[in-house]
């Protein structure tokens, strides 16, 4: 994996230590945050490749620091940092727009996998110039755009990496087994319904006639 700047956001400063130390030793920039309205303004400044954001900060929430900056369209991947292990609060966090979680406490060999999955799915590999059509829906797999009816829609990493894999393989019976496999890497410990909620989530932002 190449060099990322990462910004890791958490209030509590053995964690972000642990994680820059870790990181940096790996080869990635760090630099770090701990609050979520600098992390908003460092985000913003930095552009970072990828953000390691805890969920409970003293000012806003993770959830929160994620919608402000989606709202900004801002799409840099997220990572969640949770100390909660409740299916409907990680499924909260992903549909705002975050593309993966680790419930703490975590390894560092999981904080980096993760990461390496992450970035996997923005899609850096797809052949320049590709389009896949479905219908009114159109994936431009070089400048990562899906559009509807000509309309740009704003999706995450995942969210685009989902729907692509969707995409291209029309017509067939995917199981949540196999679209976990493809699209995360690794099984969310069997909690099948993450694959429901994005999909309806996706249905919502693309139309449901189209998946």
């Amino acid at each position: 994996m190449e060099s990322l700047k990462v910004l890791v956001v958490d209030d509590e400063p053995n964690i972000r230590d642990l994680l820059s130390a870790s990181l940096r030793f790996a080869g990635h920039q760090v630099s770090v945050s701990p609050n979520g309205n600098d992390a908003i303004n460092k985000i913003v400044e930095l552009q970072p490749d990828i953000v390691l954001l805890d969920v409970m900060l003293p000012d806003i929430s993770g959830f929160g620091v994620t919608k402000k900056i989606r709202g900004m369209g801002i799409e840099t991947p997220i990572l969640f940092l949770t100390a909660r292990d409740d299916t409907e609060d990680k499924v909260a966090g992903l549909t705002v727009g975050g593309d993966d979680y680790v419930t703490k406490p975590f390894s560092l060999d999981e904080i980096m996998a993760r990461i390496s999955a992450i970035m996997r799915r923005t899609g850096k590999d797809a052949a320049p110039g590709s389009v896949i059509r479905v219908g009114e829906l159109e994936i431009n797999e070089d400048a990562h755009d899906v559009s509807v009816n000509g309309e740009l829609v704003d999706l995450s990493p995942t969210e685009y990496q989902l729907l692509r894999y969707l995409a291209t393989n029309p017509n067939r019976v995917l199981t949540k087994a196999q679209i976990l496999d493809h699209v995360w890497e690794y099984d969310f410990n069997g909690e099948m319904g993450i694959v429901e909620s994005y999909v309806s989530y996706l249905q919502q932002e693309v139309g449901p006639n189209l998946l």
